[in-house]
């Protein structure tokens, strides 16, 4: 059993772009874990419309 491991989830969000508006879309993060608790989030990422992957400090969440 490993005490440190790296686990990536999956979850639909809603986002807002200047560009688009708003939008439901595929949000992935990157989670360091302790024994099964999650410690700190290392990198999320989200897909587009056209299959490009974007970091998402490049959007808001939506009000």
């Amino acid at each position: 059993m490993k005490l440190i491991d790296v686990k990536r989830q999956t979850k639909i969000e809603k986002r807002f772009t200047p560009k688009m508006g708003e939008l439901y879309t595929n949000v992935t993060y990157i989670k360091q874990r302790f024994l099964s608790i999650p410690i700190k989030t290392l990198h999320k990422y989200r897909e587009t419309y056209y299959g490009k992957i974007k970091d998402c400090e490049d959007c808001r969440l939506a009000h």
